[in-house]
């Protein structure tokens, strides 16, 4: 009678072939069941984050987290500036380098750390983002939602150790479910995960991330409810002759969105001269000073976004949140508050759109202010974060109203070329890695052999071997038909070997057979031989090869302290063959 193995063995057996299987691009049903796990996970935080902040400032302004406009002029100088301390102290004892957050990094530690991101940065994006929204500083919860999403995914991939590609796969599910739980749009946190964050456009990647997203934002309605962020009427063209309004809307907000990367970008710069303490301390002051001035731009500013749509602010007024949420918010990110850009992007957009509307009545022309406001919103997003589809699913999902799709397409479009072809400006947030002093790529050949992990490729068919072994020896490992052989050394493998080069060998006809066979020594190409880890993707893999002289790898991983074990055989041929 058969033996039954323990149940720990047969679990710890099936869970390996769980991991080996993620390695693969075609993982389907098993990063679905991920995304679903990283999506909820994301849904608990970004709730939690929510209650905190928002809760904290219900209790301030009397029930309106928006409110900032209702406390005292004292009030509004105090809360930037306590909220500036803290965030002194949070970095200066926790940070331990960290100060680019939000979306910027996790696109960097997306392009040269295989998506890795760290509990540390999880809890001060957390704390941070709290306590600047709490503070008042022109910041949106947008970014930092993504950034805690991306986080919650990716050590979540990392506590099951997973494959690299797969963890990559669970940032963007993170990125999506963090979108998706702040304005409750599922559909433009997916488009927005795959346009910025993955640069992607898979089945095996769609899927996951919708399910994440949709999961987040089921953990979002428990909770919050079904409602979205802004009071938003259905919305539609009515003339087909406003078509060149809309466009000339899509000039304007184009070059206000190049004037805002540009804003930052100066910012950034001027910062990397000062000490952190030194510049959450100007930013501090520079908050308390809005607020006793313009404390309209204090905070996301959703309510501000409100009143922009149902046509409730003056001229004069708008024009004054336009100049004073660019420069605010400008100030606030580029001297390092951890807080996000997608929420003051969609307020400037909608005041820009609500000023130009109220022009275009000034000239006689009848438009409706909240939907030139709502346009100005996609098109701010999409020119200054150039996501223009995520910018469209997003209006198109606040709207409910598929009257908005063609003059979104228009303005949206408009918008992003102008700022990236005639202004000639890339996103904020690599705008904002290159400010930090970190470049950015995004190959298409580097995203392909990201996606595939090495135990997804590696040939399995490899036996080990001593250097030198008796004649018998190597006829009783070619029977047992290996494609490679590895040659060890003293403390690790040494070399590696085509059996068939060892079959050639002994086939030859001699007259007097050698007693012993010396691998390193009989005819045959030989690799040198370098080790790679079982989670780490084809890119890593290729990058080794190029960074040392081995010709080959051996994919490994350690079962038990001390232990390592060999799982398969990598070179360079396999990669590019994969890649094809």
């Amino acid at each position: 009678m058969a033996k039954i193995p323990p149940r720990e063995s047969w679990f710890k057996r099936e869970f390996e072939a769980f991991q080996l299987k993620l390695a693969r691009p075609d993982a389907l049903a098993q990063l679905a069941l991920l995304g679903i796990l990283a999506g909820l996970l994301t849904g608990v935080v970004i709730v939690a984050f929510r209650l905190l902040a928002e809760g904290a400032l219900a209790l301030l302004t009397g029930g309106d987290p928006e409110a900032f406009e209702s406390l005292g002029w004292q009030t509004r100088v105090v809360l930037p500036l306590a909220a500036g301390l803290f965030l002194i102290l949070l970095f200066r004892f926790a940070s331990k380098g960290i100060q680019v957050l939000g979306v910027a990094r996790v696109m960097e530690r997306m392009a040269y750390h295989q998506g890795h991101l760290s509990l540390r940065e999880l809890v001060l994006q957390f704390f941070g983002a709290v306590a600047a929204i709490i503070g008042g500083f022109s910041v949106g919860r947008e970014g930092p939602h993504v950034h805690l999403g991306a986080s919650s995914g990716s050590l979540l991939g990392q506590w099951l150790r997973l494959p690299n590609n797969s963890i990559r796969t669970l940032v963007g599910c993170g990125t999506a479910a963090g979108i998706a739980a702040s304005f409750n749009t599922p559909l433009a946190g997916v488009i927005f995960a795959l346009e910025v964050v993955m640069l992607e456009y898979t089945i095996a990647s769609f899927i996951p991330v919708i399910l994440a997203s949709a999961s987040a934002t089921l953990v979002s309605i428990a909770v919050f409810g079904n409602r979205i962020s802004f009071d938003i009427p259905v919305m539609e063209l009515t003339s087909l002759s406003a078509i060149l309004l809309v466009i000339l809307l899509g000039l304007v907000v184009g070059t206000l969105a190049a004037a805002f990367i540009q804003t930052i970008r100066l910012v950034a710069g001027f910062g990397q001269r000062l000490s952190l303490p030194a510049r959450f301390a100007l930013a501090s002051v520079i908050a308390a000073c809005f607020g006793v001035l313009l404390p309209e731009v204090m905070g996301i500013g959703y309510d501000s976004v409100n009143a922009a749509l149902l046509d409730n602010y003056g001229m004069l007024l708008l024009l004054l949140l336009i100049g004073g949420k660019l420069l605010a918010t400008s100030l606030s990110v580029g001297l390092g508050i951890p807080g996000g850009m997608i929420g003051p992007s969609l307020f400037i957009g909608a005041v820009t759109g609500a000023l130009v509307a109220n022009l275009f009545a000034l000239a006689g022309v009848d438009v409706d202010v909240g939907f030139f406001a709502l346009l100005g919103m996609g098109a701010m997003m999409g020119a200054s974060l150039q996501a223009p589809l995520a910018a469209l699913t997003a209006i198109m999902e606040l709207t409910h109203s598929p009257g908005i799709i063609m003059p979104g397409m228009v303005v949206i479009i408009v918008a992003s070329m102008t700022a990236s072809e005639l202004f000639r400006k890339e996103s904020l947030f690599i705008t904002m890695l290159k400010a930090s002093g970190m470049e950015y790529s995004a190959s298409p050949v580097l995203q392909a052999l990201r996606r595939i992990g090495v135990a997804g490729t590696m040939n399995k068919s490899y036996l080990r071997t001593a250097a030198v072994v008796d004649r018998e020896a190597a006829i009783s490992l070619l029977q047992q038909k290996p494609a490679w052989l590895i040659i060890d050394g003293e403390k690790e493998p040494h070399a590696l070997l085509r059996a068939a080069d060892l079959a050639n060998y002994l086939g030859a006809d001699t007259e007097t057979p050698p007693a012993t066979v010396d691998l390193m020594e009989i005819p045959g190409k030989r690799y040198d031989i370098a080790p790679i880890h079982l989670q780490a993707t084809l890119q890593e893999a290729l990058d080794t090869l190029n960074d040392s002289s081995a010709g080959a790898l051996y994919v490994q991983r350690q079962t038990a302290p001390g232990i390592q074990r060999v799982y398969g055989i990598l070179t360079r041929d396999m990669i590019e063959s994969a890649y094809r």
